[in-house]
């Protein structure tokens, strides 16, 4: 069962069973963050140091965030400037930055890197508006085979001893609600993104 019920006492001081959506809340919560994370990678034109953010460096033995062993910050519009904290892992920090498909060019310059990010021309904006609706829709898709899941769970515990019909008709509108909440989500992820890739 994906999810797990409990009893709770109503208003009128009567006993109902209910479905617990921990664990529904806690996967859209991981796929929003997943969706966000992914959407890095659809540039802005824009210098941002979050646009980072996906980098993992070889330090110390192991994969650490990008953030964890260097200062990223904004220089100008277009320009993101990047000092390790450890000159040692100058290298390793740059090849962080080029193999983490974010299509950047870092280019050292003494103890720091520098990154200049291109301006987006309207028909690069167009494309990547395109690649976003693709990737809002897949994690739509994602969201909506969870809760077709959920659904069957909660439908085959119809005839249980101690779960009314009620309770199985409440736990599918409170599914419903969540999906429907966990979708706006997503949409409003994507009309977020889109207006910053619009905007010059």
């Amino acid at each position: 069962m994906l999810s797990y019920y409990s009893i709770i006492i109503t208003d009128n001081n009567k006993k109902k069973i209910m479905q617990n959506f921990t664990s529904l809340n806690e996967k859209i919560k991981k796929t929003h963050k997943h969706v966000r994370t992914d959407l890095l990678s659809l540039k802005t034109g824009k210098a941002s140091a979050d646009m980072l953010d996906r980098v993992r460096v070889e330090a110390y033995g192991g994969q650490m965030k990008i953030v964890e062993v260097a200062t990223v910050s904004v220089q100008g519009a277009n320009m993101l400037l990047v000092e390790p904290w450890d000159k040692s892992l100058l290298e390793a920090t740059e090849r962080g930055i080029r193999v983490a498909n974010l299509n950047l060019n870092p280019i050292v310059d003494g103890n720091k890197i520098r990154i200049a990010v291109p301006p987006l021309t309207e028909e690069t904006r167009k494309e990547m508006v395109q690649i976003l609706h693709k990737k809002i829709e897949s994690a739509k898709n994602m969201i909506r085979a969870t809760r077709n899941d959920e659904k069957k769970e909660i439908e085959k515990l119809k005839g249980t001893p101690g779960i009314s019909e009620d309770d199985i008709k409440s736990d599918l509108e409170e599914l419903d609600k969540i999906i429907k909440k966990a979708i706006d989500g997503l949409e409003q992820i994507s009309a977020d993104k889109e207006k910053a890739l619009m905007t010059i």
